[in-house]
C-alpha cells in the first residue's frame, strides 16, 4: 500500500500512517484503548488491529504492556507494524483471521483482549476493498465475542466498542461465559440518543451489570459550525489520552 496519510492522535502525540483512501480509525479506536483497564506488565490482544491505532494509544498510556494485535488484511498488518516501530511502542502484529487464528495465537492467552468490530450489517460495500472489510460484517459479532472469551484467562477482561443498537447481539454472545459488565454509552450530544456503546465484561465472572450515565463528546447542543467543541472528559480521552474510568480498574 503506498497511497497513505500520516495521522495525527492524542493531539499529536502519536503519528499513524493510514491509507489515504481506505479505512481510517478514528476516535472510536482511541475511546476503546481508554476504555482498556490495563496495568503495566499485562498483556493484552487487540482482534482486528487495522493500521494499530488502539493498540498503540493503549501502549502510549500505559508502560510495560505486552500487546499483540491480530489483522486479516496483509497491508493494514504491515502498517500496524511499521507504526508501531515509528511511534517506539512494541507492538507485535500476527497476520491472520480470527476464526483461524495463527498458532502461535492459539496458544497464548491474555489478560485483556479488545476489540471493534465491523459495525454494519449490509448496505452499499465502499468502493475500497480494505474499508468495505473493515466496516460491514462478515465474520458474525458473535463469533468476535468468542474469539476474545477463549484468548482470556480467567478473570481476564474483555472490552468492546459497538455500536449502540447492535448492544443485545454483545450481550448475548457474552452469555454465561463473563459476567460484571460494564455498560458505558456514548453519545455525540447531551440529550441525544447514544450512537456507541463500550462495553467490559470479566471472564467468568459472576458480578451484576452495571449501566453508567453516557459520555457526552461534545458540548454544544447542535452542531452549527464546523469547530472542535469537545466537552472537557472527551478532550482528556481523545488528546490527552486520559484513561475512561468505567470502575473495574481496581478489580482488574
Amino acid at each position: 500500500m503506498t497511497d497513505t496519510r500520516i495521522d495525527g492522535f492524542l493531539d499529536g502525540r502519536l503519528r499513524i500512517s493510514q491509507p489515504a483512501r481506505g479505512y481510517r480509525a478514528g476516535a472510536d479506536a482511541v475511546m476503546l484503548a481508554a476504555a482498556c483497564p490495563a496495568r503495566p506488565g499485562q498483556a493484552v490482544l487487540e482482534l482486528g488491529c487495522g493500521a494499530g491505532v488502539a493498540s498503540l494509544c493503549l501502549g502510549w498510556r500505559v508502560p510495560d504492556l505486552a500487546i499483540t494485535g491480530l489483522e486479516r488484511q496483509q497491508t493494514y498488518a504491515d502498517l500496524a507494524r511499521g507504526n508501531a516501530y515509528a511511534n517506539g511502542i512494541a507492538l507485535t502484529v500476527l497476520t491472520g483471521d480470527l476464526t483461524d487464528p495463527p498458532r502461535d495465537l492459539r496458544d497464548a492467552s491474555f489478560d485483556h483482549v479488545m476489540m471493534n468490530p465491523p459495525y454494519f450489517l449490509g448496505g452499499t460495500a465502499a468502493p475500497d476493498a480494505g474499508r468495505a472489510l473493515a466496516r460491514r460484517e462478515e465474520t458474525p459479532l458473535a463469533q468476535w465475542i468468542d474469539a476474545g472469551l477463549r484468548r482470556l484467562r480467567p478473570g481476564g477482561w474483555l472490552t468492546v466498542i459497538q455500536r449502540a443498537d447492535r448492544l443485545d447481539g454483545v450481550m448475548a454472545a457474552l452469555g454465561a461465559r463473563a459476567g460484571a459488565v460494564t455498560i458505558l454509552p456514548i453519545a455525540a450530544r447531551a440529550g441525544s440518543p447514544a450512537g456507541r456503546v463500550l462495553v467490559a465484561a470479566r471472564k467468568g465472572a459472576r458480578g451484576p451489570l452495571r449501566l453508567l450515565a453516557p459520555l457526552i463528546t461534545h458540548a454544544s447542543p447542535r452542531h452549527d459550525r464546523d469547530a472542535e467543541d469537545l466537552t472537557p472528559l472527551a478532550a482528556q480521552v481523545l488528546r490527552d489520552g486520559a484513561p475512561i474510568a468505567m470502575g473495574i480498574a481496581k478489580a482488574a
